[in-house]
């Protein structure tokens, strides 16, 4: 049995803008595939040519896609009976990015596709971002952290277009 500590860096910014435009933003730049049809598509290629071809056209202009969305607030908002607090956890990423650094990190594959948190805060909306190199750096595999930083700069930059 093996435990390790692993520190993690967030990112996090808080807007004004309002909490559906900022969910909208973040939709709109990613790929959102019907994910029963993209496994699909996935577990049927016979090359990795076609299972290529197959992520790509899953993926948004951002090179991302949407895996999974979940409406935390949900809950909340059930047990208050109020509209608020909104909060939403979005499973962003891209399988071919995530091969990459599961090709040298096998433990990789615990943090992708990776977590974008958007929630509403009495000072505003916030958005979050646990940065993937700092899940990876304490594997010590120059080659994974090049593939994290690049993953970091992507979601980051993402998300300061959202927030804008």
């Amino acid at each position: 049995m093996t435990i390790a500590k692993v520190e993690v860096e967030r990112f996090s910014l808080k807007c004004s803008k309002p909490f559906d435009a900022v969910v909208a933003a973040l939709k709109l730049a990613v790929g959102q595939p019907d994910m029963v049809e993209f496994f699909k598509a996935t577990r049927a290629a016979d090359s990795f040519t076609e299972l290529e071809r197959a992520v790509q056209s899953g993926l948004g202009r951002t090179g991302l896609m949407l895996f999974a969305e979940f409406d935390l607030g949900a809950i909340l908002r059930r047990e208050t009976g109020f509209d608020t607090p909104r909060s939403m956890r979005f499973l962003v990423g891209n399988p071919l990015i995530m091969k990459e650094m599961v090709k040298y990190v096998p433990d990789a594959g615990s943090y992708a596709p990776v977590t974008v948190l958007v929630d509403e805060r009495p000072d505003g909306v916030h958005v979050s971002y646990d940065k993937m190199e700092s899940y990876l750096l304490s594997y010590g595999s120059l080659e994974a952290l090049a593939v994290a930083r690049n993953l970091d700069a992507n979601i980051t930059t993402l998300l300061r277009e959202c927030a804008r």
